[in-house]
């Protein structure tokens, strides 16, 4: 059984953390806080950029791997506060500031439990703990930038607020820049050909189009046109081009490429991917870690955000203390129960494979 101190560390760690401020591109001060407090318990790690990760002691390069990973970066604080978003004040069980639900309770509830199984020579896995940056911003100097440095993974842990409950699939990101071309002409004479009326359809195609296949867990995939512009700015111009954003959420039931095949063979504006990194990401049900959760009272759901799951190749689950509907509101908070529960949860349902 896991014990106290594990516990107040790493309430003490996180209380540091959000009185650091660490917004994404800017957590160097964050990420020598978590190296200074491996350092003092004699843990080797490696750092490149703000990403610092560590490996259990006896790691064995011919055992599996399993990774824990968590993040911290934080958005800007909410311009609503009215507490200092800095200042990690705990009143009536919670713990405030900025980053202490997403996702600093579930990073140092990881440490923790990496901590436990650290000095482990029995383990069936190796275990390797990354606390990452650029996570809110899905930047490309965060998880994705050391995972060639890191062994193949086999399975992997994502520390974000679930309320310890098993995320088991994430829906993936595509975003998309369409535009649409016309011709220029005075808007009090019959002249030019509208580009904004010729990019309707294909906007009114992204409303209404339904794919197919369903996720069980995820539902459809899902399109959003977001933003809308044109070059114009007068208003007696006919405007020559239009622009507008989609927002596609995918789930497991397509690829990223095959949702773009489909959307290039309906519309007739030009579309292109602003990238193709945030990909669906999901466990099998079967999984030893889902079966074990089951069997200690956990629900399994999908989850409609992403997070640093998309960018890891591996079989992932997402899961740790905290609400999601917390992240990014303003006063945000943690109750400490809830950390003591995430590492109870972590290092239970561990134990049913390691």
């Amino acid at each position: 059984m896991w014990n106290q101190q594990l516990y107040d560390d790493a309430v003490k760690l996180l209380q540091s953390l959000i009185a650091t401020p660490s917004i994404s591109r800017e957590e160097q001060g964050t990420a020598q806080l978590i190296g200074n407090f491996l350092k003092e318990r004699d843990i080797p790690y490696q750092q490149h950029l703000n990403n610092i990760w560590a490996k259990n002691k006896y790691f064995d390069p011919a055992k599996p791997v399993i990774l824990f990973n968590s993040h911290h970066d934080t958005v800007k604080p909410n311009p609503q506060y009215t507490r200092d978003p800095f200042s990690p004040d705990v009143v009536d069980g919670r713990l405030y500031g900025l980053g202490s639900n997403d996702a600093g309770g579930c990073l140092v509830s990881l440490i923790a439990t990496f901590l436990h199984f650290y000095e482990r020579n029995d383990l069936k896995y190796n275990l390797i703990l990354t606390a990452t940056a650029e996570e809110e911003i899905s930047g490309v100097n965060g998880i994705e930038s050391i995972l060639a440095s890191l062994p193949a993974i086999e399975f992997a842990i994502v520390g974000e607020p679930t309320q310890t409950q098993l995320a088991i699939a994430e829906k993936g990101l595509m975003v998309l820049d369409c535009t649409v071309h016309g011709k220029a002409g005075h808007a009090a004479r019959d002249e030019g050909e509208n580009a904004l009326y010729k990019a309707l359809p294909d906007i009114e195609w992204f409303r209404t189009y339904r794919y197919p296949k369903v996720s069980e867990t995820l539902g459809p995939v899902k399109m959003s046109v977001t933003v809308i512009n044109t070059s114009n700015k007068a208003h007696n111009v006919v405007p020559a081009d239009c622009t507008f954003v989609v927002d596609v959420r995918v789930t497991e039931q397509y690829t990223l490429e095959q949702v773009l095949e489909i959307i290039k063979e309906h519309v007739q504006c030009e579309v292109k991917p602003r990238s193709m990194r945030m990909r669906p990401s999901g466990i099998p049900l079967d999984h030893p870690f889902v079966l074990g959760g089951i069997k200690h009272g956990k629900t399994c759901y999908g989850s409609p955000t992403t997070s640093d799951q998309a960018l890891i190749p591996a079989t992932s689950i997402k899961m740790g203390p905290g609400d999601s509907a917390r992240s990014h509101t303003a006063d945000e908070y943690i109750y400490l129960d809830e950390i003591r529960q995430g590492i109870d949860s972590y290092i239970k349902l561990l134990e049913e494979i390691l």
